[in-house]
């Protein structure tokens, strides 16, 4: 991973820690995989046929979907304020 990308990743991971160090909580996971997919979205538009990758976001979407749906039957105020911090629902 780049220096830029690593700097990228650990802004994430600092911006929806719920604790020092944390990289497993479900915040950090979903954030992470949000970032991913953004940038997949946009290198999809110049690469139509890149076929390979697009499976590959569609899994990501899918884990993402699932993280989420875990979020939100254990505690669905944390599950709101993601959503609102990403902007991922309209």
């Amino acid at each position: 991973m780049s220096l830029k990308a690593e700097a990228k990743k650990d802004a994430i991971i600092k911006k929806f820690a719920t604790a020092k160090d944390d990289t497993g909580s479900p915040e950090v996971q979903v954030a992470l995989l949000t970032a991913r997919i953004n940038y997949l979205t946009e290198h999809f538009a110049s690469h139509k046929n890149d076929h390979h990758s697009r499976r590959g976001l569609l899994i990501m979407v899918g884990r993402r979907r699932r993280l989420l749906d875990y979020l939100k039957k254990i505690d669905s105020e944390r599950y709101e304020g993601v959503i609102k911090k990403l902007n991922i629902r309209k």
